[in-house]
């Protein structure tokens, strides 16, 4: 069925791509703790969103820009003293969030689909976003592959990696970077709403299955391939929305991967008593 719809395999692509780059993003997310960081930045997508329609930008590439943007704020402003790291992060979400639909909503002239961009439209993607996707995430993991290392020695011991001479700052401005793009290029798919779990659910499934960080990355990116097929097939049969239909589809997986682990992990118990 998904094969044979041009819409469909376009759409089917989409999701690809953006669980290929999603999954080894999202480990490091889980091991540095950064779910409310994604959060933050996915929310100011609107706000991207809204600077292109008034400024008759392209979208993908305004909204790319503002989460950068954001992204590097964060980076700077993580360690100051004058608020708490979660509050600012609070503030900046909602507020990003906020003036993006305010500023819409000013916009009188301008009919627009508020649901497709904060839930996702993957039935809508165009030639011209998986170009967006493909290109954008080829360029994420390229550079994610050239800061592994140093990224995942700050990620187990910050303080020692830097003793060894990495430096931490550019490499987690990097990071947030990376993390940003991803943003970008994945909201028509799943939304700005829903991003976040597409990065972490996956990753966090894959946690439990494998016991090395390349294996983890590996697994969490196959993970969401299969999450987004699942999904996108359940929409197609059900009628249900499809960004929504693949989050559920990678939390079906999670549980699924945690009843199992733990119905193994009671029965080793059992035989060694």
């Amino acid at each position: 069925m998904i094969l044979t719809d041009p819409f469909l395999f376009s759409a089917w692509l989409a999701g690809i791509g953006v669980a290929l780059v999603a999954g080894p993003l999202g480990c490091f997310i889980i091991w540095r703790r950064m779910a409310y960081f994604g959060d933050t930045m996915a929310h100011s997508a609107l706000l991207g969103v809204a600077l292109a329609f008034l400024m008759e930008w392209n979208i993908t590439a305004a909204v790319a820009g503002v989460t950068v943007t954001l992204a590097i704020l964060l980076v700077l402003l993580q360690n100051q003293n004058w608020i708490s790291v979660d509050t600012l992060l609070g503030i900046l979400s909602h507020s990003a969030l906020s003036i993006g639909l305010v500023t819409i909503g000013l916009m009188t002239w301008l009919r627009v689909d508020l649901m497709g961009f904060l839930f996702g439209d993957v039935l809508a993607v165009e030639p011209t976003d998986l170009v967006w996707i493909y290109g954008g995430g080829f360029l994420v993991l390229a550079i994610l592959v050239v800061i592994w290392r140093p990224l995942l020695a700050i990620t187990v011991h910050e303080d020692m990696a830097r003793a060894e001479g990495v430096s931490a700052l550019p490499v987690r401005m990097a990071f947030m970077v990376l993390i940003a793009l991803v943003i970008a290029v994945a909201m028509k798919i799943v939304g700005m709403l829903l991003i976040t779990a597409l990065l972490i659910i996956p990753a966090a499934t894959a946690r439990r299955l494998t016991r090395s960080p390349e294996s983890m990355a590996f697994a969490a990116a196959l993970l969401g391939v299969v999450g987004v097929t699942a999904g996108l097939y359940a929409s197609v049969i059900w009628d249900t929305p499809s960004g929504p239909s693949m989050v559920v589809a990678a939390m079906s997986l999670f549980i699924l991967v945690m009843s199992l682990s733990s119905i193994v992990a009671f029965y080793r118990k059992e035989k060694q008593r």
